[in-house]
């Protein structure tokens, strides 16, 4: 019960949020910049962003309302969570203000996020989070002591960004993340891992966000968002043992990511591209499928992922 009230409490927050705040983004003309390669969002230029301000401020009140405190690693996941949101605001700000695409350079946001990370990491050390739960291993897992500080630092890296990089067509990132933190928290809630009020809390701010961003968005999340969904997902499963389970889990992030990895070291070699764009969504909107539906898709292998960790959890 405690469960389905924070959910709703999270919904109706992130829903009064996201209204209110969305004026002021039109008053302010804090508009997305599209990029001019990208054609087919040519439409979407001047379309609110930073709308992860909303969802991301719910899903902390609601944390704060419905988890008991004091309690070191929620604490610790709330404030990474808006530390990496503060990193998305400053380079969606830039954005705005210098009425281009480009906000922070890549050297100033690994920057902030080796800090951040190297926070987490440092805290999981001190506090003998080192055992490693591996998927489908029927509880078993091993203690990896002093190698959990590089581990977590990657893991945060390439999950932020991984995440960052799925937010590029309505509703995908929102509905990804959605579905890999309802799984995740329910697996939570059957473990004992912790964190799992934090992970509803997300769910329902996010359902409440998805009206505005489903297809054709009226709202953005921007790097406010994104950048906070990865770190809240890095948090929820580094602190609580399975970081193993966001490959897993979060599989179509991990796509994105290897996608434009792909793209990039084979183009650098021959010239030549893998796929018509990337991060993949955008290949397969290029070949002619709507958005809503490579959002579904996203949405429904990650539910379906969830579903199978859910039942060998």
């Amino acid at each position: 019960m405690n469960y389905l009230c924070c959910i709703l409490a999270s919904f109706g927050l992130s829903l009064l949020l996201t209204a209110a705040l969305l004026p002021l983004l039109k008053r302010l003309k804090a508009g997305q910049y599209i990029l001019s390669y990208v054609k087919e969002h040519a439409s979407k230029s001047g379309t609110p962003t930073m709308g992860g301000l909303a969802f991301t401020a719910a899903i902390i009140i609601a944390s704060f309302i419905f988890c008991t405190f004091p309690n070191n690693r929620i604490n610790l996941t709330l404030a990474i969570t808006a530390g990496f949101a503060v990193v998305g605001f400053l380079d969606d700000f830039l954005k705005i203000h210098r009425r281009d695409n480009q906000g922070l350079r890549p050297y100033q946001k690994i920057i902030f996020q080796l800090a951040i990370a190297v926070i987490a990491a440092v805290y999981c050390y001190v506090n003998g989070i080192t055992a490693v739960n591996i998927p489908f291993g029927g509880g078993l897992s091993f203690d990896i002591g002093w190698g959990v500080i590089p581990l977590v630092i990657f893991v945060f890296i390439a999950t932020v960004n991984c995440v960052n990089l799925t937010d590029g067509l309505d509703g995908l990132a929102g509905g990804t993340s959605m579905a890999y933190l309802a799984f995740f928290g329910a697996m939570l809630s059957v473990t004992g891992g912790g964190g799992e009020l934090v992970a509803f809390s997300a769910v329902g701010a996010l359902a409440a966000f998805l009206i505005f961003n489903c297809s054709k968005a009226s709202v953005f999340m921007g790097d406010t968002g994104s950048l906070a969904l990865g770190g809240l997902i890095s948090c929820l499963s580094v602190f609580s043992g399975n970081v193993l389970y966001i490959p897993v889990l979060g599989i179509m992030f991990v796509l994105s990511g290897i996608s434009v990895i792909i793209q990039v070291i084979y183009y650098k070699r021959t010239k030549r591209r893998v796929f018509l764009m990337a991060p993949i969504h955008h290949h397969f909107q290029m070949k002619g499928y709507a958005e809503s539906k490579i959002s579904y898709v996203y949405f429904v292998i990650t539910s379906l992922v969830g579903i199978i960790c859910l039942i060998f959890v």
